[in-house]
């Protein structure tokens, strides 16, 4: 064997400490998919924010408008708190100030401040983001680090009308205290692609919350991804197979 080639950004999957040893280099798929993810993750802000999920179970049931009208908010203005600035935190803070929203970061790696202005982006530490933003959005890789890096603790820190987003890796984030969150009205919703266990058990207590926005998993799941997919690996096999990095 002389390369493993994975599809995917991340490499949690992957056996790093084996292939170390067997001197078999491995090869991520890093910014194939930060357009898609970082969509997404707008998608979920603005269908948790529309209450998208419920108005259509309102409208597919005979209900126009459901019982009531619902409180509804728009994301201009907005203070979005990313966590994790890399290849797709980047992106998702560019479509972000096209919404017209204001942007807080935290990384392990903080940018210079020339950096910073030119993205039009401001550092927080961690504790800082989750309480200042409205919306805080997750795009950290799952490490020893980062497992269970947004607990109890964390989730305190929030606004109780502040919106939680990750579309990142589920083990990131506890989510016993996020259930907790969500149901003593400590944050106000959140728009989840990743669970801890995938697919998620049926008797996942997450599973039954209205303010809780959910898909499988789908963030990088488009066609223009799945060809800068196949054609980083080529390229990436290519390069192995020659020796180069």
């Amino acid at each position: 064997m002389k390369l493993i080639q994975l599809l995917s950004a991340g490499y949690d999957r992957a056996d790093i400490v084996a292939a170390q040893r067997a001197g078999v280099p491995i090869a991520n798929n890093g910014g194939a998919n930060a357009i898609a993810v970082s969509e997404h993750a707008i998608m979920l802000m603005l269908a948790v924010s529309r209450k998208l999920a419920v108005q259509h179970a309102n409208v597919a049931s005979g209900r126009w408008r459901g019982n009531d009208v619902p409180k509804l908010y728009e994301l201009h203005g907005k203070t979005l708190g990313i966590v994790g600035l890399g290849t797709i935190g980047k992106k998702a803070a560019r479509l972000a100030q096209a919404f017209g929203m204001n942007v807080i970061y935290y990384d392990i790696a903080r940018l210079t401040e020339d950096q910073e202005d030119a993205l039009g982006v401001r550092f927080r530490l961690l504790h800082e983001v989750m309480a200042q933003a409205d919306l805080v959005s997750l795009h950290v890789p799952l490490n020893d680090s980062t497992r269970h890096l947004i607990g109890a603790e964390e989730l305190a820190a929030m606004k109780p009308e502040a919106v939680f987003v990750n579309t990142a890796r589920g083990p990131v984030v506890d989510e016993l205290a996020l259930h907790e969150a969500l149901t003593s009205g400590g944050i106000a919703a959140a728009g989840l692609d990743v669970f801890d266990r995938e697919p998620p058990d049926s008797d996942n207590p997450l599973l039954a919350l209205d303010n809780l926005t959910i898909a499988p998993h789908l963030g990088s799941a488009t066609e223009q991804t799945r060809q800068r997919m196949a054609e980083i690996s080529i390229e990436n096999l290519r390069l192995g197979l020659r020796g180069e990095p």
